[in-house]
């Protein structure tokens, strides 16, 4: 059967992108823009303290950025 995936806060989040290769270029309030340029791609990411992000939030930042399941499925 399939993995659960893991709940992650913004800033595990942001972690992840920054192994991927991604930088925070902009701010706007409590989203931040994340961009690789190496693979031309983008994503916004919510930034809300500690609290985990909203798992279907998570998941479409993650596919966004097209980082394999295995750094969120556990």
């Amino acid at each position: 059967m399939g993995e659960r995936v893991l709940r992650m806060t913004s800033r595990e989040v942001q972690d992840v992108l920054r192994r991927y290769g991604f930088v925070l270029v902009s701010q706007k309030g409590s989203h931040q823009k994340w961009r690789s340029l190496t693979r031309g791609l983008q994503v916004i990411v919510p930034h809300h303290q500690s609290k985990p992000l909203p798992l279907g939030t998570m998941l479409s930042i993650m596919k966004g950025a097209e980082i394999p399941e295995s750094e969120y499925r556990g």
